[in-house]
């Protein structure tokens, strides 16, 4: 029993299917299979109950994770600790967030001062976010939306009042203010179901009893501003999207409903070990949206 068998199982148990994990691998689909059948020949038993290209995790296989993830999850950080030991600049970075443009100008600020961490960002859902902890995958999440479960840790970094972003001409470009009733029939520019801004969304209306008509939605909240530029519909947008906005064509109305808003948090594992390079990017992150954390909440809106 090798360490790369272990982490071959690995990846199948959690993805339960053994293509996936090969993608996930870069490997090709006949070594894991051939590597998940000698393990199994090792221990004498099966650890997976096969569904044509489905495979399943039986009682062994489940009892077998736990002790691998437990064993990996020690040896990955273990690995971690000696890169903090041979020198702060050397390492790694894993983060995920709903949407990755407002990381730019904070990632680029710790690029600057650990140019030798390896960076790597995903894209993901709330849902994904709280797997890729699960399984350690990432030191941070970025989140938009609360993520609940066992032994998480959040901070918050960032709360702005979220507006409604009309094109110039519109009905509603005049206006202040805005109810959610007025917009019942208003084609709106969102995202896909799970992400903040789909989310808040169909809490607002919901809050009446109503569904929101959708016109598009999609996995960049970014491009909601351009597309409401072009024409298409109104959309969602936090009130910090603004000043990077401020030439466009478009109008920013608050919106009179509690708690419209987002609130970006910082989440990570409580009992993960926290690298020299995790340090150091919390600290930055907290840093950069708290000198960002202005008063959007109670700024007038006016024409954009």
């Amino acid at each position: 029993m090798d360490l790369l068998s272990l982490r071959y199982f690995r990846a199948v148990a959690r993805r339960e299917h053994i293509s996936r994990a090969a993608e996930e691998l870069r490997v090709a689909q006949p070594s894991v299979s051939r590597t998940i059948a000698r393990l199994e020949a090792e221990l004498g038993v099966p650890l997976f109950d096969r569904q044509g290209r489905t495979v399943r995790l039986n009682r062994y296989g489940s009892a077998f994770l736990r002790r691998v993830e437990r064993a990996l999850d020690e040896l990955d950080e273990g690995r971690a600790e000696l890169a903090d030991a041979a020198g702060p600049e050397r390492g790694t970075l894993a983060l995920a967030a709903e949407t990755l443009l407002p990381l730019a100008p904070l990632l680029g600020d710790f690029r600057a001062e650990l140019p030798g961490v390896a960076v790597r960002l995903f894209q993901s859902t709330p849902g994904t976010m709280l797997e890729q902890l699960r399984a350690r995958e990432v030191d941070f999440c970025i989140a938009s939306q609360p993520l609940a479960g066992p032994g998480l840790n959040a901070v918050r970094l960032r709360r702005d009042e979220v507006h409604l972003v009309v094109p110039a001409g519109h009905r509603l470009a005049d206006r202040e203010r805005v109810a959610v009733a007025d917009l019942i029939d208003e084609p709106f520019l969102t995202t896909r179901p799970g992400r903040w801004q789909r989310a808040l969304l169909d809490r607002l209306f919901a809050s009446i009893g109503q569904r929101p008509v959708i016109a598009c939605e999609g996995d960049e909240p970014a491009a909601t501003l351009f597309l409401v530029q072009a024409g298409l519909g109104v959309g969602l947008l936090p009130a910090a999207a603004r000043a990077a906005a401020a030439s466009e064509p478009v109008a920013w109305l608050r919106i009179d409903a509690p708690d419209c808003a987002r609130t970006l948090r910082l989440v990570r594992r409580a009992d993960g070990y926290l690298s020299v390079a995790a340090a150091r990017f919390r600290d930055l992150a907290l840093t950069h949206f708290a000198a960002e954390d202005g008063p959007s909440d109670s700024t007038p809106a006016r024409r954009g």
